[in-house]
């Protein structure tokens, strides 16, 4: 079975938590046992053109690059002037990216459609792509994927038929070990001496900072010590973020110093209005980090959680797991178990299933 896996997302400046489930995939199917030699999975990524030496080509799989630029590439996939390359069993768009195809069965990964469900939190031309993505796709694609059930069921209410909608959780063993050197220059240089709480996640409106950094600069003087809160993540879309005594915005990190701002933190903070899954609480959790986290699919009740609009029950969490002892190791031990059974490589595995079963 030759499987063509279009990896665009790891080209784009901000890969985002789809460029994780592509290198989570990625990984996973690399430490699976080898296949018998008759049904062995032959994958093959496709990108725009890239840079030379291409990080794309160091991932151990072919690679079939165009020779147009991403912009030019996605565009001519909206048009349908451009289509997938031909002699594929299937497919696989890790998001609604998705190209035409000719002759082989397309699947779709869909992580969430908070852009119909949280309007507001998203640009007007970002709804108006979206929308016309997910209508060609529910027009051409013969599988979809999803991290969650509510995602499932979203995806069913916007017009998916629940027999094409499969749902795969993601992994949370993708981060690499530790770079407890280059965390600690980091926090230095932002002048962090001691012990912090955490927060990750693009500086965008869905990911409700605004809320969150209100509800720490009202704990803060509650804590057991005014410990300041970390903010981790790119620069997304909408206005900027209100200074909060204590909360400091470190931008953007390499992976290594992220697993090693996990496992310092004495919590994570993620409160995002809707996610279809949520990677930052269970990579946390891998880390032996609480989660203070609002609903979400990812936690599996191994979080401590709040309501994402109400800013004193965020207060409240703050409070509790930054500083109450007994909940904190509870929602260790909690973590811990729920991530044990979060492998991509299970993910994979399930991918390779669904991917033979679409393939015929």
């Amino acid at each position: 079975m030759r499987v063509l896996l279009v990896a665009e997302q790891l080209r784009r400046r901000v890969p985002g938590g789809i460029g994780t489930y592509v290198r989570g995939l990625l990984s996973g199917l690399s430490r699976l046992d080898p296949e018998p030699a008759d049904h062995q999975t032959d994958l093959t990524l496709w990108a725009s053109r890239g840079p030379r030496p291409d990080p794309l080509a160091g991932c151990g799989r072919a690679l079939i690059a165009s020779r147009l630029p991403g912009p030019l590439l996605t565009r001519g996939w909206d048009l349908g002037l451009l289509r997938a390359p031909t002699g594929f069993s299937v497919v696989h768009a890790p998001s609604l990216a998705a190209p035409p195809t000719r002759g082989s069965p397309l699947v779709v990964t869909v992580h969430d459609l908070a852009w119909r469900q949280l309007p507001d939190a998203y640009p007007p031309r970002g709804r108006r792509w979206h929308d016309g993505a997910l209508a060609r796709a529910l027009r051409t694609a013969r599988l979809f994927v999803v991290p969650s059930r509510p995602a499932a069921d979203a995806l069913v209410a916007a017009g998916a038929a629940a027999g094409r909608v499969e749902v795969v959780e993601e992994g949370s063993d993708h981060l690499p070990p530790p770079d407890q050197a280059a965390a600690a220059a980091l926090l230095e240089s932002l002048a962090v001496p001691g012990p912090y709480l955490l927060a990750v996640g693009t500086l965008e409106p869905r990911k409700n900072l605004a809320r969150l950094l209100d509800a720490y600069s009202r704990a803060r003087s509650r804590l057991p010590e005014p410990w300041p809160l970390v903010v981790v993540g790119p620069q997304g879309w909408g206005g900027s973020l209100t200074a909060v005594d204590g909360a400091l915005l470190a931008g953007a990190v390499d992976p290594p110093v992220l697993a090693a701002l996990y496992a310092g933190a004495r919590c994570l903070a993620y409160v995002p209005l809707l996610e279809g899954f949520g990677l930052p609480p269970v990579e946390a959790m891998r880390a032996g980090t609480p989660v203070l986290a609002s609903p979400m699919p990812s936690t599996g009740g191994a979080a401590l959680e709040v309501d994402p609009e109400d800013v004193d029950a965020m207060v409240a969490g703050l409070l509790t797991v930054a500083g109450d002892d007994a909940t904190r190791d509870e929602l260790v031990r909690a973590g811990t178990q729920r991530v044990a059974g979060l492998t991509w490589s299970s993910t994979a595995r399930r991918h390779i299933e669904l991917w033979k079963a679409v393939a015929g």
